[in-house]
């Protein structure tokens, strides 16, 4: 069984059973690539998350970013040659049937449904505000029990039950005017935010009729957001005051960190690009270079954004959910806060669009493979795209955004693609172990790492010795409970380096995948207790449904059983 569980794939398998069973469209060139893989980065995290990152962080989040750019740019590199290799929608799916085996795929694949739905569920609330916003710059008010999700509007009454009207902030009294103004059945408030449900359900329609469609969308509303943000930068120069960078990390390097989860939400997308493999006209060109220089270009566009956003407005007033159209407001440029707002409904929605693109080709490729019922297969005889698959993805991103609380998800996000973009890194040492880097079109640039990664590790370990007293003395605190609760990833981190150097050493490991699952896994362990509970409890859901119907119908074992 335990060979079952590991089987793996070949290229050449995957390649032949993605031809036999995919008639998707082959339309996208490197351009619309770029086009797609932008409209997925700059989303949600620079309309909206940004603000929240700012707040806790202060100005200093801007070298978070770089920061993180960094570590999106090892991975995008193993990304990169994963696509020219296996040149097959699936994203990280696909990638770790290929390295790691059956399991392990489907485990990637699970992971990759929770954060593509999160992601879309985070941008769909975050267009309800811009859109509330919006209409409300035109005279038109919607009801508030009608456009926020019911956590904000019970928190604020309970917030008003025990410290009275005068410790309420803006939000906490919209969220109380919900709650007293909300229709009721049975005396329970009726609250849901209709305008993201709303928004979910028309991206899906798009996204169902067509690819074609779908990019030509994608394009003209990346240019119009692209524009925006330049327009802000431009604009925004004039309103810097100096002294709101001071101090440029108000709670120092805790601060800042504490920010990963919101500011590495803002680079998910770009993995997104992969899963329309199969609807490219050369995949194995145009995907790397794609990746590649969507990363480069929204680096460049969120520094100058965040240092933009704390110059005009103290970070202190930041923890908003329209930063943009919010630092106009603050310094008196209403009608630029106008046109923010309406700009940003339209290039959050070019977010939206990509991320309803994503997954039903995630689910797509995991069907073809039986490890999912063969409807999620089933490609539109008209229209060429995924239509079941399209369909369920609507339903499982509308349903939630209409009830859940944003911050709920940001932090989820970031655990399912943390572990995502592990795998994929290894996967390229595995790689290069097993010779299947030789048919790649693009590699990951080898540096021999045989002793790099363990000099870097002992190096790191001197360092901490002599100036990171306070995190030594921080540790001895602490009790095993609570090593075990918060900082028991830190003991992974260490302990995956300490094997990497091994193996490394044994098998002259290359230094680039290497540093992406370091710093992928620095970055995990920064994450909260809480996200990963409920990570483990959906992977353990996924390992149930895995066992109860993949295992059993994946075409691999079919074919073992026929042979047997």
């Amino acid at each position: 069984m335990i060979n079952k569980l590991f089987r793996k794939k070949s290229v050449d398998q995957i390649i032949q059973d993605a031809h036999q069973g995919s008639g998707l469209a082959k339309v996208l060139g490197v351009r619309d690539l770029v086009s797609l893989g932008i409209a997925a980065i700059v989303g949600a995290g620079i309309f909206s998350t940004i603000g929240l990152a700012s707040y806790e962080g202060g100005p200093a989040i801007s070298l978070l970013f770089i920061f993180t750019a960094f570590a999106c740019v090892f991975t995008a590199l193993a990304y990169a040659q994963f696509a020219s290799t296996v040149p097959v929608s699936g994203s990280a799916y696909t990638y770790a049937y290929v390295a790691f085996g059956e399991l392990f795929a489907w485990i990637i694949g699970w992971a990759l449904v929770l954060e593509y739905a999160v992601s879309n569920t985070v941008v769909a609330i975050s267009w309800s505000q811009y859109f509330v916003s919006m209409l409300e710059g035109f005279g038109i008010h919607l009801p508030k029990w009608l456009c926020m999700a019911p956590g904000y509007a019970i928190d604020a009454h309970d917030k008003f039950l025990k410290e009275g009207v005068a410790a309420l902030n803006v939000a906490d009294k919209v969220g109380l005017e919900a709650y007293t103004t909300a229709p009721r059945i049975a005396d329970i408030p009726i609250i849901f935010d209709f305008p993201a449900g709303l928004v979910t359900v028309l991206v899906t329609w798009l996204v169902y009729i067509g690819i074609k469609e779908s990019q030509r969308a994608s394009n003209i509303m990346v240019m119009i957001k692209i524009g925006i943000i330049v327009l802000v930068v431009l604009g925004g120069i004039f309103f810097i005051k100096p002294e709101n960078w001071t101090p440029f990390a108000p709670n120092g390097l805790q601060g800042v960190m504490g920010s990963v989860a919101a500011v590495f939400f803002a680079f998910i997308g770009f993995d997104s690009i992969s899963t329309t493999a199969e609807e490219c006209k050369n995949p194995q060109r145009d995907l790397p270079r794609a990746m590649i220089l969507c990363l480069i270009i929204c680096t460049v566009l969120y520094v100058a954004i965040t240092l933009v956003l704390t110059g005009m407005v103290n970070y202190t007033e930041l923890n908003v959910k329209d930063p943009l159209a919010f630092v106009f407001k603050y310094v008196g440029f209403d009608r630029m806060a106008g046109i923010v707002s309406v700009t940003s409904v339209i290039a959050i929605t070019s977010a939206l669009l990509v991320y309803q693109l994503a997954q039903p080709r995630i689910w797509m490729t995991m069907s073809r493979d039986g490890l999912l019922s063969k409807k999620f297969a089933r490609v539109h005889p008209k229209y060429k795209t995924p239509s079941y698959a399209t369909i369920v993805t609507g339903i499982v991103v509308a349903i939630p955004s209409l009830f859940f609380k944003m911050d709920f998800f940001v932090d989820l996000t970031s655990v399912g693609t943390f572990f995502a973009f592990i795998l994929v890194c290894a996967g390229v040492l595995y790689m290069d172990y097993a010779g299947l880097s030789a048919r790649s079109k693009f590699r990951v640039p080898y540096i021999n790492g045989k002793y790099l990664i363990g000099i870097g590790f002992i190096a790191a370990w001197v360092l901490i010795l002599r100036y990171g007293q306070h995190i030594l003395a921080e540790w001895q605190l602490l009790s095993i409970v609570d090593i075990a609760e918060h900082k028991s990833l830190v003991l992974v981190f260490w302990l995956v380096w300490a094997a990497l150097a091994v193996m490394g050493f044994k098998y002259n490991f290359s230094l680039l995948p290497v540093i992406g699952i370091l710093v992928n896994l620095y970055l995990m362990s920064e994450l909260g207790a809480s996200n990963w509970i409920i990570f483990i409890a959906w992977l353990f859901i996924g390992l149930v449904i895995y066992f109860g119907y993949g295992y059993r119908h994946s075409k691999l074992n079919v074919k073992a059983n026929e042979h047997a």
